[in-house]
C-alpha cells in the first residue's frame, strides 16, 4: 500500500508540477497546519478534524501514532485517513544518503586529530569532516582562492579547512566572541602545528590561519562586499569598514571563491545563494541549512527586508504561504519521533498537553499577556524532576533489601551471616548517588526499564505544578481564584485517564 514519490527536479517542468502537487495538497489543511498546538484546547482544534480520524486515533497505540510522520499506517485506519497519510510521504523529497565520492571525485574525509577536535562532540566532528572533505574537493575543481566560512561559529569548519586541507579561509560571524574564540584557538592549533614541523624538519612550511570578520550579514549586499575583501587581514568588528574597503578588494580581479556554511541559519543559506547568483566572483555555494522555520516569509514580516521565502518563481506562481507554525511543524525530525519509545512518546504528549492547557489558564486569567509566549522548558524540568523521585524512590527500596539479605540468611542458615554481611556493607549510600545520576541518564534517553504508575490525579498535579512554574517564567503571580482543577478537567478527556505501567 506504500506510496513511493512519483515526483522529479529532473526538469523544470517536473519541479513545477511537484510544487503544485505540494500546494494543491496542503491548502484544504490550512487550518491544521497554520495552527499552533499550544491553542489546541483554546481554539477548539480538534473539532475541525474528520470525527472518524479522530476516534480511530484517540484508541490508537502510542507506538502507531510515532509511526504517521514516517507515513506508515495501520490497516484498520479509515480509508480516507490512509490515503491522507501515504499522498502525504510519496510528495516528500526522497531522503537517501548520497555517494559522495561519487559526486565529489576528490573526495577524501580523514579523520581529525585531538588538537583540531577539540570541543567538538561526536556529531560536530562527524560533520566538519565530512563537509571539509566536500568543500575541499568542490575548492579544487574550482581553482578557488578562498573559501568564505558564512556563520562561522567557533572556526570549526574554518580551522579544518585552514589547517588540515591548506586553504585559505576567511570565517565571517555576526558574533564578536565567537571571532575571539576563533582566532585563540586557531592560535593553539598554530602552535601544535608549528611544533610537529620543527619535529618533523619542515619548519620552513607556510600555515594557513583563518583570517576572522564580524559582522552580522543581513542583506545580500553586505555578503557582497565580504566576498570582494577576502585577503584582507585583520578583523573587522563592524560592516562599516566594509563599504570603504568595497572599491580596495578583490572586485574585478579574477578572484575565485566558495562559500561553505555549516548550519547556516535561516535566512542566512537564502543569502548565500543569492550571492553565488550576483556576485561572479563567487563559484559555488556547500551550505548546510538549518532552523528553516526561523526563515522571512513574504507576507509576514517587514516589508522592508529581502525575504527568505519563497525564493523560486514556480513557488510563486501557485501563491503558497506557510507562516511561522507551519515552518516550525516542518522542521519536526519524522526520524525522532520514530525512535522514541512508548514512554518517551507519552511524555511528549503530555508535556504538549500541559502547555496547550496552560495556554487556557492565560487566556482566561492573564489575557494581557498575547497569545503564544515562550516559557522555556518547564514541562521537561518537571518531568526531570519527577523521573528523579521515582528512581531515587526504587533505589531505596532496593538498598532496604539488600540490607535485609544477611538478617534473612541468619535465619536460614546461621553459618552464611558473615559472607553475607559483608557484601552488604558493599551496598553502601555512597554509591546511591552515583547509580541514581546514572540511571537517571538513563530514563532521560528513555532506555530505562523503571516502573511508574501515572494516575489521573498524579497529572493533574504535575499540570498544576507546570502553571505555576509557567507563571513565574513570565512574571506573573499566581492568585487564589485560578481554577486550575476546574481546567484540567475539561482538557483531561484529550490527556486520557489511562494508568501508565513502565515495567
Amino acid at each position: 500500500m506504500a506510496k513511493q514519490c512519483k515526483y522529479s527536479c529532473d526538469t523544470a517542468a517536473e519541479t513545477l508540477e511537484w510544487i503544485k502537487a505540494i500546494a494543491d495538497f496542503i491548502k484544504p489543511f490550512s487550518f491544521l497546519i497554520n495552527a499552533h498546538v499550544v491553542n489546541f484546547f483554546k481554539d477548539r482544534l480538534w473539532e475541525a478534524v474528520d470525527e472518524d480520524w479522530l476516534q480511530c486515533l484517540i484508541n490508537e497505540s502510542v507506538e502507531s501514532l510515532l509511526l504517521i510522520p514516517s507515513g506508515i499506517v495501520q490497516d484498520h485506519w479509515p480509508t480516507s485517513l490512509k490515503e491522507f497519510v501515504l499522498t502525504l510521504k510519496s510528495l516528500v523529497y526522497p531522503r537517501e544518503q548520497a555517494d559522495l565520492k561519487k559526486v565529489f571525485p576528490n573526495f577524501q574525509p580523514t579523520s581529525l586529530n585531538s588538537v583540531l577536535a577539540q570541543g567538538m562532540n561526536l556529531k560536530k566532528k562527524h560533520e566538519v569532516e565530512v563537509l571539509s572533505a566536500i568543500v575541499s574537493s568542490a575548492a579544487s575543481a574550482m581553482r578557488a582562492d578562498a573559501v568564505i566560512d558564512v556563520g562561522a561559529g567557533q572556526g570549526y569548519l574554518a580551522q579544518v579547512l585552514a589547517f588540515e586541507h591548506q586553504l585559505s579561509v576567511v570565517a565571517i560571524d555576526a558574533c564578536s566572541h565567537h571571532g575571539k574564540v576563533t582566532n585563540a584557538r586557531a592560535e593553539r592549533i598554530k602552535k601544535h602545528y608549528m611544533a610537529q614541523m620543527r619535529k618533523f624538519g619542515s619548519g620552513n612550511q607556510r600555515l594557513n590561519v583563518p583570517q576572522t570578520i564580524t559582522c552580522n550579514i543581513m542583506s545580500l549586499e553586505t555578503l557582497k562586499s565580504l566576498t570582494t575583501m577576502s585577503s584582507h587581514k585583520g578583523d573587522v568588528e563592524q560592516p562599516k569598514p566594509i563599504e570603504q574597503d568595497l572599491e580596495l578588494g578583490l572586485a574585478g580581479r579574477g578572484s575565485s571563491l566558495v562559500l561553505a556554511g555549516l548550519h547556516a541559519c535561516g535566512d542566512l543559506s537564502v543569502t548565500m545563494l543569492k550571492t553565488l547568483l550576483e556576485c561572479e566572483e563567487v563559484r559555488a555555494v556547500i551550505s548546510i541549512g538549518c532552523c528553516y522555520n526561523l526563515l522571512s516569509e513574504e507576507g509576514f514580516t517587514n516589508a522592508q527586508i529581502q525575504y527568505g521565502f519563497p525564493m523560486s518563481c514556480g513557488v510563486k506562481s501557485v501563491n503558497l504561504s506557510l507562516g511561522k507554525s507551519s515552518r516550525d511543524l516542518a522542521c519536526q525530525s519524522a526520524e525522532r519521533w520514530k525512535s522514541l519509545g512508548k514512554d518517551a512518546g507519552l511524555h511528549n504528549f503530555e508535556l504538549h498537553a500541559f502547555r496547550a492547557a496552560f495556554q487556557m489558564v492565560l487566556h482566561k486569567y492573564f489575557p494581557e499577556v498575547g497569545t503564544s509566549p515562550s516559557i522555556g522548558r518547564q514541562g521537561k524540568a518537571l518531568r526531570r524532576k519527577q523521573q528523579r523521585k521515582i528512581i531515587e524512590s526504587e533505589l531505596q527500596a532496593e538498598e532496604s533489601t539488600y540490607s535485609d539479605l544477611p538478617q534473612m540468611a541468619c535465619n536460614m542458615d546461621e553459618a552464611c551471616s558473615v559472607t553475607h554481611s559483608g557484601e552488604s556493607e558493599a551496598v553502601n549510600t555512597s554509591g546511591i548517588r552515583s547509580d541514581v545520576d546514572a540511571l537517571f541518564t538513563k530514563m532521560s534517553l528513555h532506555t530505562g526499564s523503571t516502573c511508574e504508575r501515572t494516575t489521573s490525579t498524579d497529572k493533574y498535579s504535575l499540570f498544576e505544578k507546570f502553571c505555576q512554574s509557567g507563571l513565574c517564567r513570565l512574571g506573573l503571580k499566581p492568585s487564589d481564584n485560578i481554577n486550575f482543577h476546574g481546567i484540567w478537567k475539561g482538557v483531561e478527556p484529550y490527556v486520557g485517564n489511562r494508568i501508565i505501567t513502565k515495567c
